[in-house]
């Protein structure tokens, strides 16, 4: 801990964009699987057990685990640490403050990553610590065959209103969050010009409109079906 507080603030950013870029990476990855939930295809529910099966028992993704949560902890960590800094740098506000061009999301980005947190860790409980042993099986409709049954787990999950109508906010939150996210990973990492800066900006709108709606889509699916 004493030698992540010990690098400049520009190492820091540097290691949470790439570390943010490669979640965002693994965000589309987690997304075309979870879409096999809906009834894209007649073999939706035999396509999408068998990319959960790769999953859980191919020992590179055992070690990709580990660089994933690795990711998680890095990005995490250097986002409280580095705000925790600003705060530190200027511990007294103004009365009031004058305008300022960053946006309403760039401003509470700390705040929003703290519900995304909260967010993940209830994810985690209700499918990834199933599988460990550590939580039981979510309840529902569907009876759970074994700890690796994540099909059946979503639907139980995504047939209770209140968890739908919650996983929906927490997702437009990470759609806030991603928009502004993607943009200072690429300015963290130097690639701030006038020429493709704009670029960068359309590819993060599109990004963190398209990945929050595809997740959507599979709580609104349960909630009118």
């Amino acid at each position: 801990m004493a030698k992540l507080l010990q690098y400049s603030s520009l190492t820091k950013k540097f290691i949470m964009a790439i570390a943010g870029l490669f979640l965002a990476v693994f965000l589309m990855v987690h997304l075309g699987i979870n879409l096999f939930i809906l009834p894209l295809t007649e073999n939706h529910v035999d396509i999408f057990e068998m990319a959960v099966h790769f999953m859980v028992s191919n020992p590179v993704i055992k070690v990709f685990e580990i660089v994933l949560f690795g990711g998680f902890i890095i990005h995490i960590l250097y986002g409280l640490i580095l705000q925790v800094q600003n705060w530190m740098a200027r511990p007294v506000r103004y009365k009031k403050e004058g305008y300022s061009h960053t946006s309403f999301f760039s401003k509470y980005m700390i705040h929003t990553g703290i519900i995304i947190f909260i967010f993940m860790v209830i994810h985690f409980m209700n499918f990834y610590f199933v599988k460990l042993g550590f939580t039981e099986a979510p309840e529902g409709p569907m009876t759970v065959a074994n700890d690796h049954d994540f099909y059946h787990m979503a639907i139980n999950l995504f047939s209770h209103c209140w968890y739908s109508v919650m996983y929906i906010i927490l997702i437009i939150i990470l759609g806030f969050h991603l928009n502004h996210a993607f943009q200072s990973a690429f300015q963290s990492l130097g690639l701030n010009h006038s020429k493709y800066t704009p670029f960068i900006k359309a590819v993060g709108l599109i990004y963190s409109i398209i990945v929050p709606l595809g997740f959507i889509c599979i709580p609104v699916y349960f909630l009118f079906n």
